[in-house]
């Protein structure tokens, strides 16, 4: 068996000793990130029973099965994501890249007839290690999730999304407070502390376009 480096030890280390880490296990969640949903909305509620919901960028599905629990058997939850996930009980699995015109028809084929009243985008870019690029990455992925805010929420809707600390991180604020009445920002207790990781809950859509 190979020897792992130094980092991926670090790594294994902080896993073991990560409460969140434990907590998911016994809990059956897919990921650790769930506990950053189930804070967030604690505080601005944003999951309410029969709402619908996009979560974007859902893999491997931590944030869909809160989604699920929480707007219960009257609501409706449609994941999207390009890596293959598992099925959900209670939500529309979407596979393919969101920028694609198919997989957009399919989320708009997924909605009961109206638009969506939150979108979720937990999506974070391939980190390379130049900033740059990374930042750019980072600003794509925020683009696109006001692409679908614009296209698929309801005016009056509210949006959830992970940004990091950037030099444009101003800008992306400023362009989210010109769209939503309400901009709010969060920092979950499960999200790790040296992370550079935030969390933006927008509330009050103001622009939308016909489906």
């Amino acid at each position: 068996m190979p020897r792992r480096s130094a980092s991926s030890q670090r790594w294994l280390a902080r896993q073991r000793g990560d409460a969140y880490v434990k907590k998911r296990q016994q809990q059956g969640y897919r990921s650790r990130a769930a506990y950053k949903l189930l804070d967030l909305d604690k505080r601005d509620k944003l999951l309410k029973s029969g709402a619908i919901v996009l979560d974007l960028g859902a893999a491997p599905g931590g944030w869909t099965q809160v989604a699920v629990e929480r707007v219960g058997r009257s609501g409706t939850v449609v994941a999207v994501d390009v890596l293959k996930m598992e099925a959900t009980t209670g939500a529309t699995i979407v596979t393919g890249d969101c920028r694609d015109a198919g997989v957009q028809a399919k989320v708009a084929d997924a909605l009961p007839g109206r638009r969506a009243d939150l979108v979720l985008c937990d999506m974070a870019p391939n980190i390379s290690g130049i900033a740059a690029r990374d930042e750019a990455a980072q600003r794509d992925l925020i683009d696109l999730c006001l692409e679908f805010a614009e296209r698929f929420l309801e005016p009056g809707g509210a949006v959830l999304i992970k940004l990091f600390e950037s030099a444009d991180t101003t800008d992306v604020i400023a362009e989210l407070e010109g769209r939503f009445a309400q901009v709010l920002r969060r920092k979950p207790d499960a999200s790790r502390a040296k992370s550079r990781e935030f969390y933006v809950v927008a509330k009050g859509f103001e622009r939308g376009i016909t489906l």
